[in-house]
């Protein structure tokens, strides 16, 4: 049986690269970190982090005015999560965003909370909900990492 092939990477993105900076930040403050994780059919959050104490922060990562004008389904992350920020880079117009928020600066190395949001505690059952498909998801890109043969389908 012939081994499919692996299609090649694509650049890296700028809201990718702001991602990796926020992950680096986040793990530095012991928070582990999902990148394009799916709370929910039809949504996709840039970074998802649990916390120590089993807190879960929804950040959404905008690398430019025009990305986070076409965004219209942010508010529906605000449920997925204790708190939500924004993730730009320093030239970003942070005037735009909503105050209420939390605000990360950052960049393909690092980030730093510039604003943090109040907390809005989720209900017991959708953490619990919430930390096994966070889990799961964390299980299943570990094993794709590890046997290249499960991510092509063979």
């Amino acid at each position: 049986m012939a081994i499919a092939e692996q299609p090649l990477t694509s650049p890296t993105q700028p809201g990718q690269l702001l991602a990796r900076g926020v992950c680096r930040h986040l793990r530095d403050h012991d928070f582990m970190c999902l990148e394009e994780f799916s709370p929910d059919r039809g949504l996709r959050i840039d970074v998802m982090a649990l916390g120590p104490k089993g807190e879960f922060w929804v950040v959404e990562c905008k690398s430019s005015r025009a990305d986070f004008a076409s965004d219209h389904k942010w508010q529906g992350y605000l449920e997925f999560g204790d708190r939500y920020f924004w993730a730009v880079d320093a030239d970003f117009p942070t005037d735009i965003l909503p105050p209420e928020t939390g605000l990360i600066i950052a960049d393909a190395f690092g980030a730093e909370v510039i604003r943090m949001p109040d907390a809005a505690p989720l209900a017991s059952a959708r953490r619990r909900k919430l930390t096994l498909k966070f889990g799961r998801c964390a299980a299943q890109r570990l094993q794709w990492a590890r046997d290249p043969m499960l991510s092509v389908g063979i």
